[in-house]
């Protein structure tokens, strides 16, 4: 749009012209003024909306705006600048202003669309790649409030507050993995996930972050080595509030400028790729902070929070909750979430704080919350959502995974919808994380007490499809590192975390282990600064990281670990008796019946001579993984001789061995 000191707050005749996206709009001749030197007369704008846009957009199945809203480089006429739009239904006039125009409100003008959309919309020549600028908003009251744009693809760097113009184009090479990515991501492929905090996984001289473009060559190269499969970043999205650590979102377009551009950040997943690592991006659609800027408020009313605050705002963030019943809330929120996935290649999402958006009355005391409809405490608007957005994401790209953090007995989160479910591909196994390690905390004379606490999970394993998370919130807050949690002398702590790690990596389901633990980080995570990689210079250290890897290349090349690692034909019990010396036994299955393991441990710290378990078949069994390898730096109690099935009936089977079992140890047995 011209420059122009006028205000328009009503549609024009000529404004009243419908458009498809080829049309145009012929706006009326403008007033040159000081502040806008450069004026095109009878300027065209061009409108990215057409009716069928703001029908969808009004009913919330407008699952793309981001090609509509926002900031977009084009040409009018042929004269290169930037096309604006943004969502103020109830604002007076809307101007946009930026270093281009000193800041000032009264210089560019948006146009509201008569269609009752709520949508402001115009073109200013002249300006492109690197504008900076914000939507100046004149409220009801008269208020002008200056806001970032909600679809923003860039931002300065925080402090600073201000969007950036900007496009997402990127000459993609990484055409190879997203041909194969389905069998990647599949619930019947390996999924060894390393969750990684950007700005504290490394740092450089100066406590300096690093960068994307030198997180592709570092972490990739890393997370290569130790074999995981998956990289699940914690919110890479633009947050004002670094301590945050991501999670109060403000730019959900955006990759933080603080490592870099979008393209830098496209550039580090498609190096991900090319070294077969699919990448998990935590997404926060639960809560967004107040900042002045930002989406509180946004027109001067509750434009995307709810307007009643037992819904709208969330009192342990101190943050406020999306309208998930309002239709263009819907829209945008579903257009973010395929916007990463389509534009960065994502291969995932992780929904965050999932529990919270379920249930009306979470962290609420009686008489905090309103019931639904039914008088529960269900919020039906966000379940509505939560099928609508897996429905309609799994339809456009059924080789990925959404996977639920959510942390209650809500049934059939990770549930087909057609059968009742919310349609997630995976959940958070919360409480197999908490009753592991409670029991891991123990000490092992106390053990034989509490084995229930170990076998629980079981019980309930195969009535979602689960991820068993050792994540960032079990190692803060006083919480303790994973290495700070085991008890006993050191040659103890590092046994019991080896034990626990192969315990995780034997369990059904897949595996996500937050960045640290892998080499026995032994402070709590500090997001200030990197992480100790000094103490990869002491043996214990290194034994556990040696063990990590080992772990990962089982879980990949036993399918007995992963192929029905969802389902209770994949798992059995052996013998969970043996309380009095804390000894549990059990099978892994996949498809083919020769090819399964048999896991062996024991929760104390001293070694079993000559034990006989059950065995499902007669041959010779190998040792295939033993946690207290010397290589690992375990004592070396380990069956390296031959271990021939005798046909002796014990534990139910036909079979059974006899073999050593180490201390604070697990044994895994494949027969040949």
């Amino acid at each position: 749009m011209a420059k122009t000191s006028k205000t328009t707050t009503q549609p024009t005749e000529t404004t009243k012209k419908k458009v498809s996206k080829k049309e145009v709009v012929e706006v009326p001749e403008v007033i040159q003024t000081q502040s806008a030197p450069v004026i095109l007369k009878n300027v065209e704008v061009f409108s990215r909306f057409s009716d069928f846009d703001i029908d969808l957009f009004k009913a919330g199945k407008h699952y793309r705006l981001f090609e509509k809203f926002g900031s977009h480089i084009t040409e009018c006429q042929g004269v290169q600048g930037v096309y604006f739009a943004v969502w103020a239904p109830s604002a007076k006039s809307v101007s946009v202003i930026g270093n281009f125009n000193y800041w000032d409100k009264g210089s560019h003008h948006l146009f509201v669309r008569w269609d009752a959309s709520g949508i402001w919309e115009g073109f200013i020549p002249y300006i492109g790649k690197g504008e900076t600028y914000k939507f100046c908003i004149q409220t009801q009251d008269n208020r002008f409030i200056e806001k970032m744009d909600p679809y923003a693809q860039h931002f300065e760097t925080p402090p600073r507050t201000a969007s950036v113009v900007w496009d997402n184009w990127y000459e993609w090479t990484d055409s190879d993995w997203m041909a194969k990515r389905h069998t990647k991501n599949s619930l019947t492929s390996p999924m060894s996930v390393y969750e990684v905090h950007v700005g504290s996984w490394r740092r450089k001289e100066g406590n300096e972050k690093l960068t994307f473009v030198e997180l592709a060559d570092q972490l990739v190269n890393y997370v290569k080595e130790m074999g995981f499969t998956h990289i699940e970043f914690m919110p890479i999205m633009e947050h004002p509030y670094e301590p945050s650590w991501g999670y109060q979102v403000l730019g959900y377009f955006a990759p933080s400028s603080r490592f870099g551009t979008p393209q830098d950040f496209m550039y580090l997943v498609e190096e991900c790729h090319k070294n077969d690592i699919g990448v998990l991006l935590d997404w926060v659609p639960s809560h967004f902070p107040g900042d002045a800027h930002g989406l509180y408020e946004y027109d001067g009313t509750h434009l995307f929070e709810h307007p009643d605050m037992r819904r709208g705002y969330h009192p342990d963030w101190k943050s406020y909750i999306f309208n998930y019943g309002r239709n263009e809330v819907r829209s945008f929120l579903i257009s973010n979430a395929i916007y990463w996935l389509e534009r960065y290649h994502a291969d995932g999402l992780r929904v965050d704080a999932v529990a919270s958006m379920l249930y009306l009355d979470y962290s609420r005391k009686h008489g905090e919350w309103e019931p639904n409809i039914f008088g529960g405490n269900h919020n039906l608007e966000a379940i509505s959502l939560f099928k609508e957005l897996n429905e309609t994401i799994y339809s456009q790209f059924p080789d990925i995974q959404i996977i639920a953090e959510e942390s209650t007995s809500f049934t059939g989160v990770s549930r087909p919808i057609y059968a009742g479910g919310l349609g997630f591909g995976q959940k958070w196994m919360m409480g197999w994380m908490n009753d592991t390690l409670n029991y891991f905390q123990r000490d092992p004379m106390y053990r034989r007490h509490h084995q229930d606490q170990l076998t629980f999970s079981t019980v309930y394993a195969f009535t979602e499809n689960f991820m068993l998370p050792l994540s960032h919130d079990e190692i803060v807050y006083g919480k303790k590192s994973l290495i700070g949690k085991m008890p006993g002398d050191e040659w103890q702590r590092f046994a019991n975390l080896r034990l626990l790690f192969s315990y995780m990596f034997t369990h059904p389901g897949t595996n996500l282990i937050f960045m640290g633990g892998e080499f026995g980080q032994t402070s709590e995570w500090n997001f200030e600064k990197g992480l100790d990689w000094w103490l990869l210079d002491h043996a214990p250290h290194i034994g556990i990281q040696n063990l990590m890897k080992a772990l990962n290349n089982l879980y990949k090349t036993e399918p007995a670990l992963y192929e029905k690692q969802f389902s209770h034909e994949g798992f059995e019990w052996i013998d969970t008796s043996d309380r009095d010396n804390s000894v549990v036994v059990y099978a892994r299955k996949g498809n083919v019946n020769k090819e399964q393991l048999i896991i062996i441990l024991n929760m104390t710290p001293v070694p079993r001579d000559n034990y006989r378990i059950g065995v499902p078949m007669q041959g010779i069994w190998n040792e295939v993984l033993n946690s207290d390898e010397h290589h690992f730096g375990g004592s070396g109690k380990t069956n390296k001789s031959v271990i021939m099935a005798e046909e002796i009936a014990w534990q139910g089977k036909a079979y059974s061995i006899s073999l050593t079992i180490p201390p604070l140890g697990a044994s895994i047995l494949k027969v040949k």
